[in-house]
């Protein structure tokens, strides 16, 4: 959400047709090409194989790959204690409209070249601010109408839009969840605006993730008061979703706490509870991300497994975190493992439909060449396309699932099967072990053999 450094020109604006003639902005890197595992390439894919098929879809349609525009193309690799190192010849480091134009040409000419078919963006990280909400909504357009003309030339798709409901100082105390009204009122506006937009561009999706929705101190949070606004804000772009025939699906992203201390949709359960009280189950699914699930203290895997449980996995923020440092460090997932957990649960569930797998993932700081940036994410299409092969394997090989249905066998006949469909109550339970006396013996988990299985397949 914040501009690059180190930058020079690398574009000019041709009046006469409105449009850039831009030089490449990786003028050194042609299109990403699969070479196989035996490739010593770097800058070829050597699992992630896009129209390779795996029961009759192919790995393309499996994974929808999406980069995501803020830590791609706005991220200048700052941190606490420097400055940004990111060099990006073809941002000129202006908050104009004209350099945000340009970037829209340089981004797509990376999700081209690496071949991802989606990409996903916050309207601020497309389009600068202007100096009042009028000014703002066009300098959005001007930078949509490029944007549109990049998915027509190129076929490359919007998985999902959003709007930045944190970074501006009229949302230090939240958006929807403000003290001030006014606040509340302004972050409405703007996601009218990024809905009508997102739907102009024929997004897939929308996500909600609030930020700022939380609380540092519950000495001065009225915790009620806010969840209800919180919830009142969700109807009203549902109400208005539908007023503007958007299709696209609705998803609420969890995070439990950075930058609050605690954040209102913390982790996939509460995100459920949430929308269950407040009446918006049927309206939203949930996109779930790796590094947030580590901050709720979860696996990826139970937060997945959780949302799915429900019928609410919709979509995936993939990256990952690092297990010494306790802060969202946004990495590229490169694990085979967790991988194949998350894709286990997403064949599970029968695959995306509305969402995807989006690279909310940035490049270290001191990779701070654009080259980079295709390293990055073909490290992570790749990894992907293993779990992805692996956890079709394990599906096809069915020792995981017939132990699965082993291990509760007990409730497909007899006793549990009356009780699943509520046809005994306590006075029945106590009869029957009145008569037989004790519980049957329990069986092994088996949970070191079931780990040995996975194992066989990587």
């Amino acid at each position: 959400m914040v501009k690059s450094v180190r930058v020079t020109p690398s574009a000019k604006l041709d009046d006469t047709k409105g449009s850039f003639m831009a030089t490449p902005a990786f003028p050194d890197i042609t299109r990403i090409e699969y070479e196989g595992p035996k490739s010593k390439n770097p800058l070829a894919f050597k699992h992630y194989h896009a129209t390779e098929k795996l029961d009759g879809k192919t790995l393309r349609d499996h994974l929808r790959f999406a980069v995501c525009y803020w830590h791609t193309f706005r991220n200048p690799l700052s941190d606490p204690f420097g400055p940004g190192t990111a060099l990006r010849p073809w941002d000129d480091g202006s908050n104009s409209v004209a350099n945000a134009q340009r970037r829209v040409r340089a981004a797509f000419e990376f999700i081209e070249k690496l071949g991802a078919p989606f990409y996903c963006f916050h309207d601020r990280d497309v389009a600068p601010e202007g100096k009042d909400l009028r000014e703002t909504n066009q300098n959005l357009d001007a930078v949509a109408k490029i944007l549109k003309e990049e998915q027509q030339r190129t076929g490359i798709k919007l998985l999902w839009g959003t709007a930045n409901l944190f970074s501006n100082p009229r949302y230090v105390h939240g958006a929807a969840t403000s003290c001030n009204a006014d606040a509340f009122a302004f972050a409405a506006a703007q996601v009218k605006k990024a809905l009508e937009v997102t739907h102009e561009l024929g997004g897939a999706g929308y996500v909600f993730w609030g930020g700022r929705e939380g609380y540092s101190t519950l000495l001065n949070t009225d915790l009620k008061r806010e969840q209800e606004h919180l919830a009142k804000f969700l109807h009203l772009a549902v109400d208005y979703k539908k007023a503007i025939g958007f299709k696209g699906q609705f998803f609420i992203e969890p995070k439990p706490k950075e930058p609050t201390k605690h954040q209102y949709d913390s982790d996939a359960a509460a995100c459920l509870n949430f929308l269950r009280e407040f009446d918006l189950l049927d309206d939203f699914q949930l996109n779930i991300e790796t590094n947030h699930a580590t901050l709720a203290g979860h696996t990826m895997q139970h937060e997945l497994t959780v949302a799915a449980a429900a019928g609410r996995l919709g979509s995936i923020d993939a990256n990952r975190g690092d297990e010494l440092l306790g802060w969202d460090t946004d990495q590229f997932p490169t694990d085979i493992y967790l991988a194949t957990q998350v894709m286990l649960v997403v064949l599970g569930m029968g695959g995306f439909k509305a969402g995807g797998l989006n690279f909310d993932a940035k490049v270290r700081r001191e990779s701070f060449e654009p080259v980079d940036l295709f390293h990055a994410h073909i490290g992570g299409m790749d990894a992907f396309a293993r779990g992805l092969k692996i956890a079709t394997a394990i599906r096809k090989d069915g020792r995981l699932a017939a132990f699965m249905k082993d291990r509760y066998a007990s409730w497909d006949r007899g006793l549990g099967k009356d009780i699943e469909k509520g046809k005994l109550g306590l006075k029945e339970l106590e009869a029957y072990m009145l008569k037989k006396g004790e519980a049957d013996a329990n069986t092994s988990g088996r949970q070191e053999m079931l780990e040995n299985l996975i194992n066989e397949f990587l």
